[in-house]
């Protein structure tokens, strides 16, 4: 498949065009800004809008910001490029865009591409069924670079849907985030958020479900942001004869019946 990377001069975009350099034949290239402050990676063609991108690949990888899905995910399905789209922070808005869009392409969305994130997703999920909210409390710790401008992490909230799905109940019913002050006590049943920043962290999460016997903590420490750049791709040759579709990474490596 003829791949392509939005923002290829990104954090994640870097390592995706090492990779892909290795096969050059599979690159298609990556958007930059107009005028890049940076040298472009060995080997990758750059274009300065996507709709150029797409019309040169079979399927565009996504790390960019929030505010160009919407953009994207019309330009995609007009031109009918598979997409892997790895951008957190979505507002409504943007996600029905995506939503439209896998109507007429087929899309691998996800907050975090490693494998083991999405594992430790999915087990949040049945532990969370296994594990009543009273009297197991769940508790999501997560602490990134300090360049990062979202909180919780997409990931994090991402593990925080998965537990609410295990629990029958809604993520933003028992969402409690941003504890400062004379709080109270603790609700039944909540899912509380801690974010962190600092230093060049790439991405620690941690969810804790404590009892008044017992703590159970499920935790994912990523070292480089390569792992991200590898999930990506993996998804993108997985979407290679799909139908249009949203998809997830759990569909990818195969945990969905």
């Amino acid at each position: 498949m003829r791949v392509g990377v939005a923002g290829i001069l990104g954090r994640v975009g870097r390592h995706l065009a090492a990779e892909l350099a290795a096969t050059p034949d599979d690159f298609a290239g990556g958007t930059v800004r107009a005028r890049p402050d940076e040298a472009a990676p060995e080997g990758a063609v750059l274009f300065t809008d996507l709709a150029s991108l797409a019309a040169c690949a079979e399927v565009v990888i996504d790390f960019t910001h929030a505010s160009t899905t919407e953009a994207h995910a019309a330009i995609l399905a007009q031109a009918g490029v598979a997409w892997v789209l790895g951008t957190t922070g979505l507002s409504d808005a943007a996600q029905e865009a995506v939503a439209r869009a896998a109507r007429r392409i087929p899309i691998v969305q996800a907050a975090n591409f490693s494998p083991g994130v999405t594992l430790v997703t999915e087990l949040a999920r049945r532990m969370a069924a296994s594990l009543p909210a009273d009297p197991y409390d769940a508790e999501i710790l997560e602490m990134h670079h300090r360049q990062k401008v979202d909180a919780p992490s997409g990931t994090a909230l991402a593990i925080g849907r998965a537990v609410a799905e295990g629990r029958g109940v809604r993520l933003p019913d028992m969402r409690d985030s941003g504890r400062d002050g004379h709080t109270g006590t603790r609700r039944t049943g909540a899912i509380g958020f801690a974010a962190l920043r600092g230093g060049q962290i790439v991405g620690d999460h941690s969810l804790l479900f404590t009892s008044g016997e017992e703590q159970i903590v499920l935790t994912h420490r990523a070292f480089d942001r390569r792992v991200f750049a590898l999930g990506a791709l993996r998804a993108a040759r997985w979407l290679e004869g799909r139908p249009p579709g949203l998809y997830g990474m759990e569909d990818v490596l195969g945990l969905t019946g």
